[in-house]
């Protein structure tokens, strides 16, 4: 399973490298999710350089595509040159944002008539990229999937892994990264949270 975390300058760590590990506990089950920037290089909003592991145009084969966040989202929506390097398409991919990521996806016009969860600083420029968001953690139809709050991503990458890998692996990869003490809490309650998305 190629997946893509598209990952950009200004971007928040906690949206991209959560995602990124949560599905890599898949990597002996064939899995490999990989930061994949527009750049060879991106520099996170607290000063964060990291080294993209694949170009953008990674994106377009990819099995699995999560636009993460981060400070510049606004101008890179604005900007033809960075988004007319994907050409995704929802039939074949599994494809969800995580926070300011849900307006590059209305800017591709991704969401069609699907409401968004994104963050509230974002909440604004969604709305007036003329998508409904809601007041939820997370929301997904189909093989389209949208999370707000940063803390919300490891329900993205829960989603995407029950989606194409069955509950069981996704409880079992959830399990791992759970505080001590309350893992059989926080699956269960992750699980709840994606659950009535994976039809």
């Amino acid at each position: 399973m190629r997946i893509a975390v598209l990952t950009f300058d200004g971007f928040n760590e906690l949206d991209s490298f959560v995602a990124a590990g949560l599905l890599n506990r898949l990597r002996g089950q064939g899995w490999r999710a990989e930061i994949t920037c527009p750049t060879v290089q991106v520099t996170s909003m607290n000063g964060v350089v990291v080294q993209a592991q694949q170009a953008l145009e990674f994106a377009n084969q990819a099995d699995v595509v999560l636009f993460g966040s981060g400070i510049k989202t606004r101008e890179i929506a604005q900007s033809p040159a960075i988004l007319e390097r994907l050409q995704l398409d929802p039939q074949r991919q599994l494809i969800g944002s995580q926070c300011s990521g849900a307006l590059l996806m209305a800017k591709l016009g991704l969401l069609g008539e699907l409401p968004a969860c994104t963050d509230l600083t974002t909440k604004p420029w969604v709305i007036e990229a003329g998508v409904r968001v809601l007041d939820q953690p997370f929301y997904a139809s189909g093989n389209l999937a949208t999370a707000g709050g940063c803390l919300a991503a490891p329900y993205l990458a829960a989603w995407a892994i029950a989606k194409l890998a069955g509950e069981g692996a996704c409880a079992e990869a959830l399990h791992y990264v759970a505080p001590v003490g309350e893992k059989e809490a926080f699956v269960e309650r992750a699980l709840g949270v994606v659950r009535p998305y994976l039809g």
